[in-house]
């Protein structure tokens, strides 16, 4: 069997993966449905095509405000991005500088993002730059760990050539380092791409004029009259994440096709 095949079989497989998981949404919604007033049955689990309804049917307002909330956790997700790879670099520079920051950049993840939401708000007291602290800040801790590791990836005998041949030290970050680091930089930015979109939403449950959030806390004010609403919001804010997710990986495949992954393959596979 070839590897082209291989790979279209799992390409197969995800989609009877997505197709299973949304029949037994249906199922499962039938079956709360059937022993339940319809009222009670969608305030647990709506039927999909009901919210595939609503997201047609509020598709105005449900761009327009998840624009707001995807538009503030990019600025964020930028901002805490180029903080966590300064950091990064500095904590690479030298043994005693990773000792002393290690800490500080440890400690700061501490403190539980619903909780930490509420102060950062109430400091700041305005929306868009709360959620934009919020963003920058679950976004800086996994770059700072995943490019910190790459720095540390690179070979040690490439290092000492560049050395022996007199490379300055931005020449070494430029022609070595960075280079051994970018593997790392994309999946810190992959993982913290999807909790910059979180937090930005967090952020709105706390009292924010608009955004994904203000959506979710006013259809869950109305009750089953709004479920649909509801659950339109959250399959929103699971796209806008998947999709920062994606975008991130396809930027990866670009910039980085030395990796073994995006490497193509000859021959057959047996």
């Amino acid at each position: 069997m070839s590897l082209r095949s291989l790979k279209l079989d799992y390409r197969s497989w995800i989609g009877i993966w997505i197709l299973s998981l949304l029949l037994l949404w249906e199922g499962i919604a039938w079956i709360l449905h059937m022993w339940m007033s319809p009222q009670q049955a969608a305030s647990r689990l709506p039927y999909l095509h009901d919210v595939l309804a609503a997201l047609v049917r509020y598709s105005g307002t449900l761009a327009e405000q998840g624009a707001v909330t995807f538009g503030n956790a990019a600025i964020g997700f930028a901002g805490g991005a180029m903080l966590g790879l300064m950091l990064a670099l500095l904590m690479s520079a030298a043994v005693w500088l990773e000792r002393t920051l290690s800490p500080y950049v440890i400690s700061s993840q501490m403190i539980p993002i619903i909780g930490l939401a509420p102060i950062v708000y109430g400091i700041i007291h305005h929306a868009e730059w709360a959620r934009i602290v919020m963003a920058a800040y679950v976004t800086f801790f996994p770059i700072v760990i995943h490019t910190l590791k790459g720095l540390k990836s690179a070979a040690p005998e490439h290092l000492e050539l560049m050395r022996s041949c007199g490379a300055s030290l931005p020449a070494r970050y430029i022609k070595c380092l960075l280079p051994s680091a970018l593997p790392g930089l994309f999946s810190g930015m992959k993982i913290a791409a999807p909790l910059a979109v979180t937090s930005s939403i967090v952020v709105e449950l706390m009292g924010a004029p608009d955004g994904l959030g203000v959506l979710m806390v006013s259809s869950l004010y109305y009750g089953s009259a709004q479920v649909g609403m509801f659950w339109a919001t959250i399959m929103l804010s699971i796209g806008i994440g998947l999709i920062s997710y994606l975008v991130i990986s396809l930027a990866e495949r670009w910039l980085t096709p030395w990796q073994p992954e995006f490497r193509a393959k000859g021959g057959n596979a047996v």
